[in-house]
């Protein structure tokens, strides 16, 4: 994904209470993002006492938790991806399950199950992990589809129905999941319908070398003390909802409304593309953007904030037809051209 310059975002929260400065033009923000900007701030100071890189991967996990979508974490083995999100998580004192993925997991395992009480000869439930705030899946590709299909409607609705009862999931719920590339052995391909349900699937690549050396460096001084216990909670469960109520009042003119449907109704006439992007990731992308919009310190919605989030929303919601894909088309490459066949708006 191309990266978009981040030095935006605010560093001394203060700056964004009266002006704030884009392109050496001013503007004054009608909603406070005061507090908003400190605790971003506040996070990737914590996650950048172990985390080095991955800039984009910690800023669209942000934007994941701002607009209360669930994030998808692909990319190899040993890049940090586990690491970020449980590190993430720990930076906000709420509720945290961690489930590792494997061929054997159960649908039971996750959901929880009704147990038979010798105590009142009654069964009772027994709820599962998926019952907290914060849920980090890992390796999520590497469980059958049957253990897939179980998190449909706690992710869709978070709700979860067991012998006819429902059972709400403490807001806020939040799915971090991590998977390794398709290609690699012992690994399922992600039905569509639970893909769609991510409002992001982030793309994490290798460090580059100066990258590289600080990780190492970092690992020797730190020596045998644990990177979870540098992590200090910095959000609630209530500033968490606060932020997201905040979000949904971030300003996006009509114009820029209907250039997201224009994008996405495009994926659904596109020559190269056998399957389109839902309704859902229209409202995915306006979501995403707003979330990002104040993560850069702005109470409004521009262009570029959803041609940026639009990259993380839609590729893997789109499929490509039989023949390109042969051909070495790719999902980035669709959406990039979609991107600059639609005229943005002025």
């Amino acid at each position: 994904m191309e990266e978009l310059d981040t030095s935006a975002v605010v560093s001394d929260p203060s700056s964004v209470e009266e002006d704030s400065h884009k392109d050496g033009l001013a503007f004054k923000n009608r909603l406070d993002l005061t507090e908003l900007s400190a605790a971003v701030v506040k996070i990737k100071n914590q996650l950048g006492k172990v985390i080095v890189g991955q800039e984009e991967m910690i800023d669209l996990l942000i934007v994941s938790i701002l607009a209360n979508g669930h994030s998808l974490i692909e990319g190899v083995p040993g890049v940090a991806k586990t690491v970020t999100a449980k590190l993430l998580a720990k930076t906000m004192q709420i509720g945290f399950s961690r489930i590792q993925f494997t061929p054997d997991l159960m649908p039971s395992d996750i959901l929880g199950t009704s147990v038979f009480s010798m105590k009142n000869n009654e069964f009772e439930f027994k709820a599962g992990p998926i019952f907290s705030n914060i849920i980090l899946i890992d390796e999520i590709n590497r469980a059958p589809a049957k253990t897939q299909a179980a998190l449909f409607e706690a992710m869709a609705e978070r709700q979860v129905t067991i012998d006819g009862h429902e059972y709400n999931l403490e807001s806020p719920f939040l799915v971090f999941a991590t998977q390794n590339p398709v290609e690699q052995e012992g690994t399922y391909r992600l039905p569509e319908a639970q893909l769609d349900r991510f409002l992001f699937k982030i793309n994490v690549d290798y460090p580059n070398l100066a990258e590289e050396i600080k990780i190492l460096e970092g690992n020797h001084a730190r020596k045998n003390e644990d990177p979870e216990t540098l992590i200090e909670g910095v959000l609630t469960a209530a500033t968490i909802k606060k932020y997201q109520s905040i979000i949904k009042e971030i300003i996006i003119e009509d114009n820029l409304i209907k250039y997201i449907a224009e994008i996405v109704l495009n994926t659904r006439n596109n020559a190269n593309l056998y399957l389109g992007a839902s309704p859902r990731a229209s409202i995915a992308i306006m979501n995403g953007s707003k979330a990002y919009a104040a993560l850069m310190g702005r109470d409004f919605v521009t262009p570029d904030d959803i041609k940026y989030i639009a990259k993380s929303v839609m590729c893997h919601r789109i499929i490509l037809t039989p023949e390109r894909e042969m051909e070495g088309f790719t999902a980035d490459r669709a959406v990039a051209q979609i991107l600059e066949t639609i005229e943005i708006p002025r």
